[in-house]
């Protein structure tokens, strides 16, 4: 294995345990020593690696913000109708981020406990927006589109939110389904104002 090698399996590895870090329901557990010494990386590899704390926080949210991504475009993908796709896009998300809790809390929950990220998240929202937008059924123009795509980003997020947050009373399964019902007449509502104007 060559250094660079090593040094990737490192920084896997430091990524791994930052996720549980930042994603801990405890603000504020992340620190240099603490995720040097759940993985066995020395101090002077995380250095290395990642430079500063906060650069390693920033690695860390990257890293989870484009799993999601990535499991979103893959659940889009497949194809079929509009339903399906809202389905397999929940359930992606879902699998990723609530049956994971550290990754959900780190996407949705660190950018308000986490100076070092506070940006980020901001940041993030055109490419879920994005997502979303390219996945709607032909037939809506792009402003509404657009409205509709963020509109439903930002409800999705407060769902999240509160579901990981345990302040939001119903089962893993009622959120999928209301999830999915939620885009479904997003869109099957902006289709019916396109036609009818």
């Amino acid at each position: 294995m060559t250094p660079t090698d090593r040094n990737a399996v490192r920084r896997r590895a430091l990524l791994d345990a930052g996720i549980g870090l930042l994603g801990s329901e405890e603000a504020g557990a992340v620190n240099v020593r603490a995720a040097c010494r759940s993985t066995g990386v020395t101090e002077r590899y995380f250095y290395e690696i990642f430079g500063t704390r906060d650069d390693y926080v920033r690695a860390v949210y990257d890293d989870v913000s484009d799993q999601a991504r990535a499991a979103l475009l893959e659940a889009a993908a497949v194809g079929g109708d509009f339903h399906d796709l809202a389905r397999r896009a929940v359930d992606a998300f879902v699998a990723l981020m609530i049956d994971r809790p550290d990754m959900g809390r780190v996407l949705l929950l660190a950018p308000y406990r986490e100076p070092a990220i506070a940006e980020l998240g901001l940041g993030h929202l055109p490419d879920f927006f994005a997502i979303v937008d390219a996945s709607f059924p032909e037939g809506l123009d792009s402003r509404q589109r657009r409205l509709t795509s963020v509109a439903l980003v930002g409800a999705l997020t407060s769902l999240f939110t509160q579901f990981l947050g345990r302040t939001l009373p119903v089962g893993r399964d009622a959120l999928v389904d209301y999830c999915v019902d939620l885009i479904v007449d997003a869109a099957e509502r902006t289709s019916r104002t396109i036609a009818g104007a």
